[in-house]
């Protein structure tokens, strides 16, 4: 199986070693990068340099594109690898809620998105609870200021997190407002929206929290077939603070998932 990988960050560094030196049965053929040089100069982890390749020539080349880009190149890399019909795995819920229409392009192409599970837990809980019917969910999100830095919504209504001395909310309302406000930091809220209730009808709250060294997601779930709540302390990478080391797992987990014998998990 040919693995093109998208980004060579924090999430694809990680990926594109597993795939190189521990998934079998699959191949990495390519990287698709803004600066060339810097990523061929990073490769000395692989045990052979792969060619850096464009979108187009990234999904022509690839059996399975795994997206790891900022959100606002989503779309860069979705449309050509689902054209072609391929399988498109992706950490971006943002980038799926802002961008619905590559659903009707990977069904009018026969190629599939994956929604890797990311930095959240219990989602196969509730895309299960989504078959009856749900009355609430709500995430609270709590990371360390240097993780929400730089976010839109912080930047638009002026609000700092420099300095504090104790937990300061500085967001509350929906996941579909978080995933434009928060870009970089709630792909897990927009996930949970995908796999619930829908991103509309999904509360969340981000707190900016200097007691914390991990960035922290608690769920609550009330459905008609059970109540739940979860949370996930997530370890940051040294990369980038917003993202957590986990979410990489999550995506070679993922494409473990497809060349295992057995599938553990909804």
């Amino acid at each position: 199986m040919k693995i093109g990988i998208a980004g060579f960050g924090a999430i694809g560094k990680v990926v594109a070693q597993a795939v190189d030196r521990e998934l079998d049965g699959m191949s990495l053929i390519g990287i698709c990068v803004r600066d060339a040089g810097k990523a061929k100069r990073s490769m000395n982890f692989l045990t052979q340099e792969v060619p850096v390749l464009g979108p187009e020539e990234l999904a022509e080349a690839s059996d399975v594109v795994v997206e790891c880009v900022p959100k606002s190149a989503f779309m860069d890399f979705a449309i050509p690898a689902l054209k072609k019909g391929r399988l498109f795995v992706t950490v971006s819920g943002a980038g799926i809620l802002a961008n619905p229409e590559v659903v009707e392009i990977a069904k009018k192409n026969d190629g599939k998105i994956v929604l890797a599970t990311g930095a959240l837990l219990g989602l196969d809980a509730v895309r299960a609870a989504a078959e009856g019917e749900i009355n609430e969910i709500r995430m609270v999100t709590r990371k360390p200021p240097n993780a929400l830095k730089g976010a839109p919504h912080l930047v638009e209504n002026d609000i700092s997190v420099d300095g504090l001395n104790a937990a300061k909310k500085v967001f509350d309302g929906t996941a579909a407002q978080g995933a434009i406000g928060f870009p970089a930091n709630v792909n897990v809220a927009a996930a949970l929206g995908l796999a619930g209730v829908g991103a509309d009808q999904t509360k969340l709250e981000i707190w900016a929290d200097p007691r914390l060294t991990r960035n922290t997601h608690t769920i609550k779930v009330d459905a008609d077939s059970a109540r739940f709540e979860m949370t996930i302390e997530n370890v940051q990478t040294e990369e980038n603070p917003g993202t957590g080391k986990i979410t990489a797992l999550s995506v070679i987990a993922c494409l473990r998932r497809l060349i295992n014998p057995i599938s553990v998990g909804t």
